[in-house]
């Protein structure tokens, strides 16, 4: 059985102020009596009766959404802690306002005022029970809401990678068809590259992040990849400062960029043109930029609402919230950039 004693800790404050609003409300009734006898009665009423209960309550099998015990069990717990807290409390508080005078010895209480100390207790017990129990449950839901958005979140992100796969999968393959008719050699060695890139991309298929030096080294076999293909049309350069080598990133965050980069920016332009890749960190956060020297805003990709864009948003959002954001510039003939910013200490 494991307590949760910060939590019981947190319970008996919350009753100690409850007892203190119940005795002062009971001594606005009554202000030419003491205010001494009210708070003792309440205090010990209460914190005897919220020790039996909460407390006992770690001692039978409770329900998983409540923490509560079930059934005749629970009642008879509460019930029965009332009753001793109440017989307990008085009896303790009796002694106490004897001791310091706060009434004589054998005076007692008036039988129309053991009866409202009976009612108030039997109310504040039913209703700090009641409290406490709708509070467990409340909590019980919320880590419940919690799991359900955790596990749709993950649900999301495996759907993004999912596309993301069989989207580069499909562009290269599409690329090799054409080098195969044309320039057989260049074609087997574009097809060594993919062999190497899909290795390395299966061994990290089953992780949702690695390291930003693994991210790197795909965006280079697929680079190659790309070079062969389009010749002294494509020129690239990464950028990896070694202390940030190891930062963990999501898999293939940037290879749609990239992709994008090339599909929309240089394809397009004659003479082809440039993609650089860097890495920086600003405070806590990592900016990982993708900027080509392509033809910028004269292609469709100029609104950045393509697929890779979109994707790349998508899933900063499902990993990070609001805070990772993914940032989209272009002018017209004279390339794009695409930065992406995401917190280095999640």
């Amino acid at each position: 059985m494991t307590i949760d004693w910060v939590a019981k800790l947190r319970h008996l404050l919350q009753v100690l102020a409850f007892c203190l609003a119940i005795a002062t409300i009971q001594y606005a009734f009554i202000p030419d009596r003491p205010y001494g006898p009210p708070v003792v009665y309440s205090l010990f009423i209460g914190t005897i009766t919220w020790t039996i209960i909460d407390l006992g309550r770690d001692w039978f099998p409770s329900s998983a959404e409540t923490g509560w015990p079930t059934g005749l069990a629970g009642v008879v717990l509460v019930l029965g802690g009332i009753v001793a807290g109440y017989l307990l409390g008085v009896a303790i508080a009796d002694r106490l306002c004897v001791y310091y005078g706060w009434y004589p010895p054998g005076a007692g209480k008036a039988p129309g005022e053991q009866r409202t100390s009976m009612l108030i207790t039997a109310l504040a017990g039913i209703t700090g029970t009641y409290y406490f129990y709708t509070a467990n449950k409340s909590a019980y839901l919320e880590r419940k809401m919690r799991e359900a958005r955790r596990h749709a979140s993950e649900a999301q992100l495996k759907l993004l990678e999912s596309q993301l796969e069989p989207h580069m999968l499909f562009n290269t393959l599409a690329n090799l068809r054409v080098l195969i008719g044309s320039d057989a050699a260049r074609a087997q060695q574009m097809l060594d590259h993919m062999i190497a890139y899909l290795r390395a991309t299966l061994g990290a298929s089953r992780a949702t992040t690695h390291t930003l030096q693994a991210e790197f080294d795909r965006l280079r076999d697929y680079l190659e990849l790309m070079a062969i293909r389009m010749g002294p049309r494509l020129a690239y350069t990464l950028d990896l400062p070694a202390e940030l080598a190891q930062l963990p990133v999501p898999t293939l965050l940037l290879q749609p960029l990239v992709e994008n980069s090339i599909e929309h920016g240089l394809e397009p332009k004659v003479e082809g043109g440039r993609v650089a890749v860097t890495a920086r960190r600003d405070g806590d956060t990592l900016v990982l930029q993708v900027a080509d020297t392509g033809v910028g805003t004269a292609t469709a990709s100029g609104t950045g609402k393509g697929f890779g864009l979109t994707q790349v948003r998508e899933r900063l959002a499902t990993l990070y919230g609001t805070a990772a954001a993914l940032d989209f510039s272009a002018e017209d003939g004279r390339g794009a950039s695409a930065t992406a910013r995401l917190p280095t200490h999640t």
